[in-house]
């Protein structure tokens, strides 16, 4: 029998407002614990404390394994590898982000069974809203005032019309020579993964690139993202179209990373490839 993902979902959704609650209330003032390009602050690590708490409170961590970006590393393999449920969890996507005061920060919840997502959470405090999704239950936003309503990508099909939706800092010459060639020419810049995709749930973007260079994007910036994507229409994939696996021993997501409304996603995806293959030969 298949778990109650609603029921889990709405627990998620209450963490998920408790975490951006202190997000937000640290956004004035906070410590920054480790700068560089992957900047820590007090406040990943206050609302990384309050989400592993109250989910561990709920789910077992005999049953529910967790990974979260703060954790990780002090983690033995042996906790997380082979098994069926994991949490994989940020609790400050776009910490650079935070640390500018732009508003452009998330965080993201996810439970995936098998490497997979089934339930997803992210919350964006600087806008106060929070998607959630369900697998096969649809893509729902809310506010802080309880209203909800569903939610469903464009059904843009021209690659004039369509807006890629990029980083501000995670760019180098490589991904920027894609981006200068890629078909679609309309540029959206936004700070987190969670905010790039919430602007395409919302219909004010279409689709998201993601490239490795000599570091790459991680399990916990993508799992609760992919699920809001997918449940509203899109699709989120690597370059060659097979689905984003999860839960690794290496949780780095190595190559090339397509997020779209769906429409043309495998023209895109064929495009990048060729792309890719000019720019390498030089």
């Amino acid at each position: 029998m298949e778990p109650n993902f609603e029921g889990i979902c709405a627990i998620v959704r209450s963490v998920g407002w408790g975490a951006a609650e202190i997000l937000a209330n640290q956004a004035q003032s906070f410590e920054v614990e480790k700068s560089g390009d992957s900047p820590v602050t007090s406040a990943d690590l206050a609302a990384n404390r309050y989400i592993l708490e109250k989910l561990q409170a709920v789910f077992d961590p005999q049953v529910f394994a967790y990974l979260s970006e703060e954790t990780y590393q002090s983690e033995p393999l042996e906790s997380r590898i082979g098994r069926d449920w994991v949490w994989i969890i940020d609790p400050l996507d776009g910490t650079k982000d935070f640390i500018n005061r732009t508003g452009e920060y998330a965080m993201h919840i996810a439970l995936t069974y098998r490497g997979r997502p089934v339930v997803a959470v992210v919350a964006c405090p600087g806008f106060g809203k929070l998607y959630s999704a369900t697998l096969r239950g649809g893509t729902w936003v809310e506010n802080q005032n309880g209203d909800r309503q569903r939610l469903q990508v464009s059904n843009k099909t021209e690659f004039s019309d369509l807006t890629v939706v990029a980083s501000r800092s995670h760019r180098d010459a490589r991904f920027n020579q894609l981006m200068d060639h890629f078909p679609v020419t309309q540029q959206k810049q936004i700070g987190s993964v969670g905010c790039k995709i919430a602007a395409i749930v919302e219909q004010k973007a279409d689709l998201y690139v993601s490239l490795s260079g000599k570091s790459a994007a991680k399990d916990w910036d993508f799992a609760a993202p992919e699920l809001i994507l997918t449940e509203a229409g899109g699709q989120f994939t690597y370059f060659d179209q097979s689905p984003i696996q999860y839960n690794r021993e290496d949780v780095s997501q190595w190559g090339g990373i397509l997020a779209s409304n769906g429409q043309v996603h495998g023209e895109l995806c064929q495009t990048a490839i060729a792309l890719l293959e000019e720019i390498d030969r030089g």
